[in-house]
């Protein structure tokens, strides 16, 4: 069952009735059973994985609340990781490290006998194993009472709109609103419908329109250089964008019509000023995740320089393997890890060449251009990302700012080979696109959908209903899963 489906539409809206018409004390057994019954209509035989690591991380809580003793914690809490990361590592990762040292042992002439394991990979794994995590490593230092009520716990870890591309929410957050009462609330569920809405609208008419365009040229590059390369690598980059901050804003959405507040998971990052800030403003439940559970505990930036650019490295090199089992995922996470290091090691050389240039009194063209080049750092990793293969990957770098001359010779951009200018995904994209960074540059004022919220009825609606009409028009339900469904 997708957010971007009929199926999810009706039983949102069941659910959400039931909800209001319960008792405030039965609430959380219908968001269970919700959640449970969601995540059957895509892998019911995955159930038991998340039931089984809900039990072991909520044992492993109430075991840790029970003594003071360090080392008798610890002892839970390498039960707890263990569970997580084993599950994590058997279904996601075991094939992708078996035929990695396979490669090794050939080249050493030496044999290798493990054999691959044929699983499918349980949509949500990397999102609801960290959430497990963050509840044990929360419970460990303190900073979250175990929950005694394994219901409540059991709804934390499988919480439907956030099962399966996050955000990561954190237990600390959660589980007390579970606890709070609140009755149904207009204005709040307005708001969250109107999130929903919107984030319905970034997924279907723009990352699904442009979903051919990239994929025309990245499955088969050898076919295609200059701007073709150019174009898909954008188009790609505000794909991924819209996909999964649409998906997002639907979870953040669903959440807030049933009364629960969540942590935002994306701030317009394609307007940072510097990669660092990028990833304050991208992914930011993983990119916080990843901060305060392991680049801090590494040490952080309170250690000597050399371990400082290694803990920025490495956890980059980490997040690249979040992602994905595949080597061009870990190169992505690699090359940010280097553009995190060279940012502080070429942020005094910055500065002074700011001084010549005299762009530090021209601050609006100065910020102009570190947002380009910002995002054009990004594109370039976005390659690597996107691409089938290293290979790939390589091949379109090496042809990219090719081939330029046939814009004049044959036919400008009417020659591209996924339509040119006037095919018809081509053109909603663009204009899809020219939408989005309107509403961001809005957005720098405040909340769109709190400014939103302040227009006439007249002024909402009619955005409402041309909103929807372009998802009926332009939409295709459940036929396009998240791209994030994957990791």
């Amino acid at each position: 069952m997708l957010f971007n489906s009929i199926h999810f539409l009706f039983f949102f809206a069941i659910v959400t009735v039931m909800y209001f018409s319960l008792p405030y004390r039965f609430r959380w057994i219908l968001l269970l059973a919700a959640s449970y019954i969601f995540y059957m209509f895509l892998h019911p035989e995955y159930l038991a994985l998340i039931a089984s690591l809900t039990l072991i991380n909520y044992y492993a809580g109430l075991q840790m609340g029970k003594t003071k003793i360090k080392s008798k914690r610890k002892r839970f809490l390498i039960l707890a990781a263990l569970a997580n990361l084993g599950f994590l590592f058997l279904f996601k990762y075991y094939n992708f490290f078996s035929h990695s040292m396979k490669v090794v042992f050939g080249s050493l002439h030496l044999s290798y006998e493990f054999p691959a394991l044929h699983f499918i990979l349980p949509i949500g794994i990397s999102f609801y194993t960290f959430k497990s995590l963050s509840y044990a490593i929360d419970v460990y230092r303190g900073d979250q009472p175990p929950e005694r009520h394994l219901g409540y716990y059991a709804l934390y870890v499988a919480f439907f709109p956030q099962l399966l591309a996050g955000p990561i929410e954190r237990a600390t957050r959660f589980l007390p609103q579970l606890i709070e009462k609140f009755d149904f609330d207009y204005p709040r569920v307005t708001r969250g419908l109107t999130l929903m809405l919107w984030g319905l609208f970034q997924k279907m008419v723009i990352a699904d329109n442009l979903a051919p365009l990239v994929d025309a040229v990245y499955n088969n590059p050898a076919h295609h250089q200059g701007i073709s390369l150019l174009l898909a690598t954008v188009f790609f980059a505000f794909q991924i964008y819209c996909d999964f901050s649409g998906y997002s804003d639907m979870a953040i959405g669903a959440a807030q019509v049933l009364g629960i507040k969540t942590m935002d998971n994306f701030n317009r990052p394609y307007f940072s000023k510097s990669i660092p800030e990028f990833w304050r403003r991208w992914h930011i439940s993983l990119s916080t995740w990843f901060r305060d559970y392991l680049y801090i505990p590494m040490g952080g930036n309170r250690v000597a320089v050399p371990r400082w650019y290694f803990n920025l490295f490495i956890v980059m090199l980490i997040c690249g393997l979040w992602h994905g089992a595949s080597w061009t995922f870990m190169v992505w996470g690699g090359l940010h890890g280097l553009y995190l290091v060279s940012s502080v090691l070429t942020q005094k050389i910055r500065n002074q060449v700011c001084q010549i240039l005299w762009l530090k009194n021209l601050p609006k063209l100065h910020h102009g251009l570190k947002i380009i080049l910002t995002f054009s750092f990004v594109c370039f990793a976005w390659i690597f990302f996107r691409a089938n293969t290293i290979s790939d990957a390589f091949y379109i770098i090496s042809k990219i700012f090719t081939g330029w001359e046939s814009l004049l010779t044959h036919g400008g951009l009417n020659s591209l080979p996924f339509g040119g200018p006037l095919k018809f995904e081509l053109l909603v994209s663009l204009i899809a696109i020219g939408l989005l960074l309107v509403v961001h540059l809005k957005e720098r004022q405040g909340s769109i959908i709190d400014w939103f919220s302040e227009k006439s009825v007249w002024v909402r609606w009619s955005v409402y209903y041309s909103m929807v009409l372009a998802i009926l028009l332009l939409g295709d339900f459940g036929s396009k899963e998240f791209i994030y469904f994957q990791f």
